[in-house]
């Protein structure tokens, strides 16, 4: 499949508006993100991309954005990856990342295979591997986990291999409800079930632990939702977020009745911990 990479260049560039712009991508259709220090690079399959719709949604902001796009034909998605982007990744000296095509990686006591193919969710993100060091000190024994913004599912999958008894996995993008399914089934974690869409899914079912890897907005919004689903003395672990968003997180939760339990960073990128 052809793809098209639009790179979008925003002003003024800011966090909050970068989040606002690739939600609104996401609905139309775009699949994956690369954040870089003074753009986005966004991608759409070739067929989906239309210049002028483009042109009128993102000039709706009250921010401006400029914009070019460049046609990547259809190649072997696995070696572009394999010789720019994914690498094998070891998590807390316990957890090893890879793909089907890594031939030498180090041993680990866990070990989750991704498929990559034209996205993104492979552990490398500051906040993918702060959330799996918080499950990988966690007990998951016999949990009922609950991983919003699931992406590939890899927070899913690894709370499976640690015990967990049942885990739903859901995310607003088609693609990673679809890439959780396939790479729960070639994990052999079949205790996740993945569902598309976003918290108003969520209704009487009641959960142990919950991890949400999302933008600052949306956990802000959601929150409250978190709350009415998470058993009593449950967990609730949440990053996608900076440093400096960290009190208006803390204090929406506390809002809600939850007590802070800690947090670990990563190059500015925050994942919290609250009960």
């Amino acid at each position: 499949m052809d793809y098209q990479k639009v790179t979008l260049s925003l002003t003024p560039d800011n966090q909050d508006f970068r989040d606002i712009l690739m939600a609104e991508l996401a609905e139309a259709g775009y699949e994956s993100f690369v954040e870089n220090e003074n753009d986005i690079e966004a991608y759409i399959t070739a067929p989906q991309y239309d210049a002028e719709t483009l042109r009128n949604d993102i000039n709706q902001n009250f921010f401006s954005i400029s914009f070019k796009n460049e046609l990547i034909p259809d190649q072997n998605w696995n070696k572009v990856w394999e010789e720019n982007y994914f690498k094998p990744l070891v998590v807390a000296n316990k957890c090893v990342v890879r793909a089907p095509f890594h031939k030498e990686f180090p041993n680990a006591e866990y070990e989750i295979v991704i498929e990559p193919k034209m996205a993104f969710g492979t552990g490398n993100h500051e906040t993918t591997s702060l959330m799996m060091e918080y499950i990988l000190e966690s007990d998951m024994k016999n949990k009922t986990v609950l991983d919003m913004g699931c992406g590939t599912g890899i927070l899913a999958m690894l709370a499976s291999m640690k015990g967990a008894k049942k885990i739903t996995a859901i995310d607003i993008d088609k693609w990673s409800y679809e890439s959780t399914k396939e790479n729960a089934d070639n994990n052999n974690c079949y205790n996740i079930e993945s569902r598309q869409g976003d918290a108003s899914l969520l209704g009487n079912e009641k959960y142990d632990i919950i991890f949400a890897n999302i933008h600052k907005n949306v956990l802000i919004e959601d929150m409250k939702t978190y709350q009415t689903v998470l058993n009593n003395g449950g967990l609730l672990f949440m990053s996608g977020f900076y440093e400096h968003d960290y009190k208006d997180i803390t204090d929406k939760a506390k809002e809600l009745g939850f007590k802070p339990n800690g947090y670990k960073t990563k190059n500015k990128w925050v994942a919290a911990m609250y009960q």
